[in-house]
């Protein structure tokens, strides 16, 4: 099945994605639950969700747990806890853009367990508010009626970095509503600044409706647990215990559902874990707010809007995701569809949607398990098909606070920033030399991708009236790129796990791309004289490129070593942008030799090593012609994410011969995978016109 008609009804669709064409033969190395952004953001990390606790994208425990009670035996659908109550069988997974579901079967019963994040970028107010809703299905496959309850808790171990760090409970009444909270004592709010780090401020919060047969207690696991496998609720008393260092049980907010009898009809409960940080990210000096608290919405206005949005957003959620994966298949098959789906989430987590003081969105992403720095202009780059396509408004949210940065007199270089510092303070960049050197910086690398993005994001606009804005300071880099671009010194570009490089050729390939797209950008704003000049450039430094850089049957890693090859990534905006500056041949010639080069899971990044990055590769694979030779190319990244013995947050960096992690997890890069929809400037323009209100 190579392609599906867009008219396909959505129930259709997602069933027929779902069966096991869909669910059994996809493996995620770890599959998405709750995911928000760098602080919120909860996995599993095994084939059945029983195996292991679920966890932090780190790999830190952040359990979340699951009973389910049925003609009084207790059964787990979720966690490792209790170790002697036995695990339902877990009969198929399925993974979409915005949902996760898994079915159990057991003691007559099947229940369909959905994690859903309405992470719809038409809408930034339900995009940034931090609520994923769980939802249990219940039903009797033996023809015969059961009795059922529903467990679930979330562990406080959510609201802090680490297990020694005090914790304290509560539950507030708040229009009907019985709400569970938890946080850590101190609130250290804004303190710490690094990578391998959690959350340590803020409150997480579990609710459900207000139905017959519920009940919650803020209290021990170990109580909670007891109690429902008694008698099927949770214990009607919170824990009125202080924290116990060195020697505490571990507290949770705990719910319980009492179903009644379930028969042939399918019984539902559903309830929202949020987080709400109060404060997000430290911008010079500034304390932003997450966005969804801009115009003074505070936890219960937030908790209550998710709730009373439940229908709505599941009835949005499964026709985005119906949509997107027709489309996805068009564009790339069925290999390609999964694995963007299993991205779509993982993306939008390794972000952070705030608020200005006016109530511009400003939009940060975070280095996963890399450094730790914010708003990395090499990250935003590869993960900026993601956001050209589904929310162009967001992707200028990312360019905005580091374009203003650009513009202080503390940034003194002629050339693009790497970063804003390590999250979450964007208080001036920290990576390489920093603001004071330009010992290990990025110029051409970084200078490239900003002219790059903010031509794509002109492109899709139909004006260049945010490139105005920052006219001289983009002039200021392409008088860089003119000068230092063509033949780059010695210097990192993104693959900087590499070292290192002069006379990198796909680092001068970018320059070139990014000279010409400065003068499209020119040309829109009226400069007809710049614009002849660079579009004139960039069209000499192409036919220079083609002649230094030439060997034999492909083109060179570098031009001063002959034998070396590279992935020429950097290719795809001359076919995005309609820059047209390289001829055919050289897509070509480095497409039909890549072939020789390629590994069981794909083509490595270049000479040097076996690794590979799944964004670049990806890449190199829309340079294809045709579908079936993207496909031949890309499902080798398919192959990987589906064997892998690397459990974690799907990685961008990992070994083409074994299928293991070289390094990152859970980064917003897997976005780039999204950059075959814009090969279709049909595609392109229907997802980022639909969205562009927001």
């Amino acid at each position: 099945m190579k392609c599906m008609s867009n008219y396909r009804p959505a129930t259709l669709l997602l069933a027929a994605l779902a069966s096991t064409a869909w669910g059994a033969q996809f493996r995620p190395p770890a599959v998405p639950l709750v995911t928000h952004d760098p602080y919120f953001s909860i996995w599993s990390m095994a084939d059945r969700l029983t195996d292991q606790p679920t966890k932090h994208w780190t790999g830190t425990v952040q359990s979340l747990s699951s009973l389910i009670r049925i003609d009084g035996s207790t059964f787990r659908i979720m966690g490792t806890e209790p170790r002697s109550t036995p695990a339902l069988n877990q009969t198929d997974l399925s993974v979409f853009p915005t949902r996760t579901q898994y079915t159990f079967e057991g003691a007559g019963i099947r229940v369909v367990l959905e994690f859903m994040t309405p992470a719809l970028p038409d809408d930034l107010d339900v995009l940034s508010r931090p609520a994923t809703y769980l939802t249990w299905n219940v039903s009797s496959i033996d023809g015969r009626t059961h009795q059922v309850s529903i467990y679930f808790d979330a562990s406080s171990q959510i609201a802090v970095n680490g297990r020694e760090e005090p914790v304290v409970w509560s539950r507030y009444h708040s229009g009907g509503l019985e709400i569970l909270r938890a946080g850590s004592e101190q609130q250290p709010v804004l303190q710490k600044a690094g990578d391998n780090l959690r959350i340590d401020w803020g409150y997480l919060y579990v609710v459900a409706p207000p139905e017959a047969g519920t009940s919650e207690a803020a209290t021990f696991r170990s109580d909670a647990m007891n109690a429902f496998a008694g008698n099927g609720r949770v214990p009607d008393r919170d824990s009125l215990q202080t924290f116990k260092p060195y020697a505490q049980p571990e507290v949770v907010l705990a719910y319980s559902f009492d179903l009644g009898e379930a028969g042939a009809s399918t019984l539902s409960r559903h309830l929202v874990i949020a987080y709400d940080d109060i404060f997000s990210i430290a911008y010079f000096e500034r304390r932003l707010r997450p966005y969804w608290r801009r115009n003074g919405a505070e936890a219960a206005d937030m908790l209550h809007s998710a709730l009373a949005d439940y229908e709505t957003m599941e009835r949005r959620s499964k026709e985005f995701d119906s949509r997107l994966l027709a489309d996805l298949q068009r564009a790339g098959g069925e290999d390609y569809a999964r694995l963007c789906a299993l991205a779509y989430r993982q993306t939008i987590a390794a972000h952070k949607l705030t608020a200005d003081i006016d109530g511009t969105p400003l939009y940060f992403s975070k280095e996963n398990f890399s450094n730790g720095s914010i708003d990395t202009v090499d990250v935003t780059y590869p993960s900026s098909p993601f956001f050209l396509l589904f929310a162009p408004r967001l992707l200028e949210a990312q360019l905005k606070p580091v374009l203003d940065y650009a513009n202080l007199p503390r940034w003194r270089f002629p050339f693009a920033p790497h970063d804003l510092g390590r999250y979450p303070l964007a208080d001036g960049q920290q990576y390489g030399g920093g603001e004071k050197t330009e010992e290990n910086q990025m110029p051409v690398e970084e200078s490239g991708n900003m002219l790059l993005m903010i031509a794509a994001l002109e492109q899709i606009d139909g004006n260049a009236r945010f490139a105005q804005q920052y006219w001289p300071l983009l002039t200021k880099w392409a008088e860089y790129l003119k000068s230092k671009g063509l033949d780059p010194e010695n210097q990192l570009c993104t693959d900087d796990f590499a070292g290192h490089l002069a006379h990198n050729a796909n680092l001068s390939i970018k320059a070139i791309l990014a000279l010409a797209a400065y003068g499209k950008l020119a040309g829109m704003l009226g400069h007809s004289e710049t614009r002849h000049e660079y579009e004139q450039l960039s069209r000499e430094y192409a036919q220079k490129w083609v002649a230094m850089d030439a060997d034999d049957a492909h083109f060179r890693l570098a031009f001063d070593r002959p034998g070396t090859w590279s992935q020429k990534y950097n290719l795809v905006w001359d076919k995005l942008l309609n820059l047209n500056l390289f001829p055919p041949q050289v897509v070509q010639k480095e497409l039909a030799f890549y072939q020789s080069k390629e590994n069981k899971y794909g083509l490595p990044l270049d000479n040097r090593a076996d690794y590979t990055k799944i964004d670049w590769l990806t890449w190199t694979a829309t340079l294809a012609p045709s579908e079936s030779e993207f496909e031949e190319i890309f499902d080798h990244a398919y192959r990987f994410a589906n064997e892998s013995p690397s459990r974690v947050p799907l990685t961008d960096w990992y070994d083409t011969k074994t299928g293991k992690q070289v390094g990152f997890q859970a980064r917003s890069v897997v976005g780039g995978m999204f950059i075959r929809m814009l090969a279709d400037p049909q595609v392109w323009n229907k997802y980022a016109h639909a969205n562009a209100a927001q």
